[in-house]
């Protein structure tokens, strides 16, 4: 049993915290923005709520974060009350959000330099994955540091993954985004098209989700989209965020995204119309309207 400290217990994190304890049976410090969420989980679970990250921080092996975008997270980790301000020696930050692979180089550096270590370790699988600590978590940072915290992730994950130095496992988590993207498109138009050729969706589905159509997206949100019905997964705010992400890392870098550009206009249409709380899948929303 380690001590941990998680912080950010929103969607993601909530659950992901509560492997940590339930699950890992790791002695839990929770920080969150809004301290009447920490005080629920703890009430749910038992551990100890911390005013600041820098408090949940102190004297902790091994510190999780699950926050919003790249400034949230240096607000809770080099920020004034932020966790690096008391990482013990020796100890080490996973970083679970979703953010640039800028800001976990620059996070890495400060954590080396201050002789702790820092994965970034965004994680795939949505709320479900969280709830059922099945997650696939793609991290970067040092090979050494990543064998000691990755029995510690295995705790709401099923696919723990060493991607490569500082930034890797963010810049996998926009590859996962970008074949997202395009993925759900091209089901959100087959779906289209078999309903305006007047086809059994559900046949169609049942006959081709078996052969090399099949993907993840059409086997859990062809029902859902068929009945019109978009509150089962992951957020458009939240996806148009990671292929932001995406697509400046490919500014950057000199990628050709395409299609992935084209999606996140499509995203764009869809908030305009009331979606930007529903999933991702309500891209067919767009096309039907």
């Amino acid at each position: 049993m380690a001590s941990v400290a998680f912080l950010g217990l929103g969607v993601m994190g909530y659950p992901m915290a509560a492997h940590l304890r339930n699950k890992g049976g790791h002695d839990l410090t929770v920080y969150n923005r809004t301290t009447a969420r920490a005080e629920k989980w703890v009430a749910e679970h038992g551990g100890r709520v911390a005013r600041t990250p820098r408090e949940a921080a102190e004297g902790q092996d091994f510190v999780f974060s699950c926050v919003g975008n790249d400034d949230d997270l240096r607000e809770v980790t080099v920020g004034a009350s932020g966790a690096f301000q008391a990482m013990k020696p020796g100890s080490i930050f996973i970083d679970n959000t979703t953010a640039s692979a800028e800001v976990a180089r620059e996070l890495a550096e400060t954590a080396g330099g201050r002789g702790f270590g820092f994965l970034d370790a965004p994680v795939s699988g949505g709320q479900a994955g969280a709830e059922n600590g099945v997650l696939t978590v793609m991290v970067g940072g040092d090979a050494a540091t990543f064998e000691t915290a990755k029995p510690v992730i295995s705790a709401f994950a099923r696919m723990v993954g060493h991607m490569g130095e500082a930034g890797a496992g963010q810049l996998t988590k926009m590859i996962n985004q970008i074949c997202i993207a395009g993925l759900v498109q091209g089901l959100a138009e087959g779906i289209h098209f078999g309903k305006r050729a007047g086809l059994d969706i559900e046949k169609v589905i049942e006959v081709i989700s078996k052969g090399a159509a099949g993907s993840w997206q059409m086997e859990n949100r062809h029902k859902t989209m068929n009945a019109g019905k978009y509150d089962f997964g992951f957020a458009v705010d939240w996806m148009r965020k990671d292929l932001d992400i995406c697509l400046t890392e490919a500014d950057r870098n000199g990628a050709k995204l395409p299609v992935t550009a084209l999606v996140d206009q499509f995203y764009k249409d869809v908030q305009q119309m009331g979606g930007r709380r529903w999933d991702t899948s309500s891209l067919l929303a767009r096309l039907e309207k």
